[in-house]
C-alpha cells in the first residue's frame, strides 16, 4: 500500500464515529445502515447492514425497498 494511500485510508477511519457509522463485533468493525447511506454505494464486501440492490454488488447505489426499517 503506498504511503499516500494508507494517509487517505487512515484520514477517513478518524472520521468515523463509534455508535453511529460502525460497531465492534467479535474483533471486526461492522458498519452501520447509516455509514452505508452516508457512503452512497455499495463496496461488494457482503456487509450484514448492507442497504442496497442488488445486494452486495460493488457499486450498486439502488436502496433495497425496506431499507428504511433496516438496522
Amino acid at each position: 500500500m503506498s504511503n499516500e494511500l494508507l494517509r487517505r485510508v487512515k484520514e477517513q477511519v478518524q472520521r468515523l464515529v463509534e455508535g453511529e457509522d460502525f460497531y465492534w463485533e467479535g474483533g471486526l468493525m461492522v458498519f452501520t445502515r447509516a455509514y452505508h447511506l452516508k457512503r452512497g454505494y455499495c463496496c461488494g464486501s457482503g456487509c450484514r447492514h448492507c442497504p442496497y440492490e442488488p445486494q452486495w454488488t460493488r457499486g450498486t447505489t439502488t436502496l433495497r425497498e425496506n431499507a428504511e426499517q433496516m438496522e
